[in-house]
This record gives C-alpha cells, sequence and structure tokens, in this order.
C-alpha cells in the first residue's frame, strides 16, 4: 500500500520550472539551428550534449557551473567512446550478431564505470543511465557523421547549456553567490558505496543487455539498450522499496507515455515541430522528474523514442512495442537485482535491514 500510495502521490512544487525551461532551451536551441542546416543526422550527439543542463539544478550559480561543467566533460567523454565504438565492428570485420554483442559488453562497462565517476564527482542525478542512453545510442547509429563533426556538435551543444545554467545572472535579482563546491574528501564509507554501485549498474546492466539481446534475436525485436537503460532505474534510492517502487513506476510510465507518443505520431509531425515537441516533453520531464516519476515517464518516453526518429526514421509500430517489450525486461532485470541482496541474507537466516 506504501508503494502505491507513492506511485500516485506528487511532491510540493519546489520551483521546478526554472531548471525545465533550462533544460528546455538548452536541447531545443540546438536541435532548431540543426532543422535549419539541414543536418539533423547530429541530432543526437546535441541532444546528449544537452544532457549537461539536467544536473545541479538547485545549486547556486557557481556550484552549478562547477557541477554542470565536470557531467559535460563526462558526457562528452562517453559521446566520443560511443561515436568510436560504433566504427569497432567494421574496423574487426565483425558480423553483426558480433557486433550487437560487443556493444552489449561495451555499454555494460560504461553503465559500471560511469556510476563510479557519478558518485566520485558527486553529480545528481546519481547513477549512469543517462551514459547508458548516450553511448548505446549514438553507438547504434548505422550511418555515422564523421567524428569531428558530431563531437564539434556535442561541445558546442555542451557550452551552451553551460552558459544557460549562469544566464540568470544578468538579472540582480537573480543573482546568487559565485562559490566553487567544496573539495571532494570521501570517507572509506563512502568509496565502497561507490563500488558497490558500480558493481550493481555493472550486474543489471549487463543481465538486462543479454537477456534482450537473446530474446531479441529469437522473437525478432531490438534495440536492447533500452532494456539495459530500464534495469538501472531501480538501482537509485536509499531504500529496498523505494527502488522496487521506481522500477514499477517505469512500467506504467512507459506505457502511459506510448499512448502519448502514439497521439503525436499521428499528427506527422515536421522536424521542426518535432524540435519543438522534443523542447516541451524535455519541460515536462524535468517539471515532475524530482516530484513524481510516473509523470516524468510520460514525458520521458516520447521524449526518447521522437529523438530516435528524428535521427534513425523507423517503424512508429516496431518503436512502440520494442520499448514496452525492453523496459518490461530491463524493469524486471533491476527489481531482481534490488531484491537480490534481500533473498541472500532471508536464505542464511541473516536479520533483514528495517
Amino acid at each position: 500500500m506504501k508503494i502505491l500510495a507513492e506511485m500516485f502521490s506528487i511532491a510540493p512544487a519546489n520551483k521546478d520550472h526554472h531548471p525545465a525551461i533550462r533544460c528546455a532551451v538548452g536541447v531545443f536551441v540546438p536541435l532548431i539551428t540543426l532543422v535549419l542546416l539541414g543536418r539533423l543526422d547530429l541530432a543526437i550527439f546535441a541532444t546528449f550534449g544537452a544532457f549537461t543542463g539536467i544536473y545541479g539544478r538547485g545549486e547556486p550559480h557557481g556550484i552549478r557551473f562547477a557541477l554542470q561543467l565536470r557531467a559535460g566533460l563526462l558526457m562528452l567523454a562517453v559521446i566520443l567512446l560511443a561515436a568510436l565504438a560504433a566504427r569497432a565492428g567494421g574496423a574487426w570485420g565483425l558480423d553483426s550478431s558480433a557486433t550487437t554483442w560487443l556493444l552489449v559488453l561495451a555499454t555494460t562497462l560504461v553503465a559500471g564505470g560511469c556510476s563510479l565517476a557519478i558518485s566520485w564527482l558527486r553529480l545528481r542525478p546519481a547513477g549512469s543511465l543517462f551514459h547508458i542512453f548516450a553511448f548505446a545510442a549514438i553507438a547504434s547509429i548505422p550511418n555515422q557523421p564523421p567524428v569531428w563533426e558530431g563531437m564539434l556538435v556535442a561541445a558546442l551543444s555542451t557550452a551552451f547549456c553551460l552558459l544557460i545554467g549562469f544566464s540568470a545572472r544578468v538579472l540582480p535579482s537573480h543573482r546568487t553567490p559565485w562559490v566553487r563546491p567544496r573539495p571532494i574528501r570521501r570517507t572509506a564509507d563512502e568509496r565502497r558505496t561507490a563500488w558497490l554501485e558500480g558493481l550493481g549498474y555493472l550486474v543489471a546492466a549487463g543481465l538486462a543487455g543479454a537477456l534482450a539481446t537473446w530474446a531479441g534475436q529469437w522473437l525478432g525485436f531490438g534495440h536492447n539498450y533500452w532494456a539495459m537503460v530500464a534495469a538501472v532505474v531501480p538501482l537509485v534510492g536509499h531504500t529496498t522499496r523505494h527502488r522496487v517502487s521506481r522500477g514499477v513506476q517505469r512500467i506504467i510510465g512507459t506505457v502511459l507515455g506510448l499512448a502519448l507518443l502514439a497521439a503525436i505520431l499521428l499528427l506527422g509531425l515536421a522536424p521542426w515541430q518535432t524540435v519543438l515537441m522534443i523542447a516541451v516533453c524535455q519541460f515536462g520531464a524535468e517539471l515532475f522528474i524530482a516530484r513524481q516519476y510516473v509523470l516524468a515517464q510520460l514525458f520521458v518516453t516520447p521524449l526518447a523514442l521522437i529523438s530516435t526518429l528524428l535521427v534513425v526514421p523507423a517503424s512508429p509500430a516496431v518503436l512502440l512495442r520494442d520499448r514496452i517489450i525492453e523496459t518490461l525486461i530491463g524493469a524486471a532485470v533491476g527489481i531482481s537485482v534490488v531484491l537480490a541482496p534481500l533473498v541472500w541474507r532471508r536464505l542464511r537466516g541473516e536479520p533483514l535491514p528495517a
């Protein structure tokens, strides 16, 4: 009952529209620029560069800039690795099946490594969900633009989001003290927790990716990285109940988001209208992500799929099918990973945490 109550309750607002507007503008301007230039093949690089704006949402300007700079540099490194990984299969003469498994392995390593990096840098949101999504989505693009072009667009998008992050300083009433973050000092417990969390992301993403790939090859569906993304969602939280709740909310929000996506696709939007819809969905996701996860997923699902269609056109029906199947697989794996330690303790007769 407590889990159900959490799913259908909403936390009080805390000026959430401010970061929502920053994130929406941060993704809209780079994408609409690419539409005007006729370079939609670079849109995915701009989109993930704009993820820089998600970090440091409630911090003073100086601390926000430092946190977003760390997050942006980490995301640029992930984007570069993804662009190189996309070329690895061809360079090594691998067939499509071997290339798929190679990308699953690489994405799994990114999941664990970036989780550790995020903990080490003390960034929020926690976890490597965005990095898994960015790496796998870019590495899966069949027709890659030149690496330097993709990295230039990603870097410019990142820089634009950094600028937006402290743009309110032009108004004296909105200025906050320009101070640096405190030096990072980690206790032994914090270091141990960071390594354990990284291991959890590694296991959850790897299991989900392997299961989704195997099932996809057998049943004929793709986008295995969506399962890997869904698998790490339940890993964020301070209690087991909260983590399981997030996994279930991910499934419910995805189903609702797919219904919204179907309505959007019926409109037959032009590219510039699609970019505007992406910005609207980004605004909605950031408006509710800290208050109500199901509502946030209502916007996140069409945001992710519309962005995919913008770069790699595909059958909407196939994307809808793949999204729900991959989400079910990933959420089930993630919840299983969360519950596994409790089951192990019960089997050993150890007392369970309160």
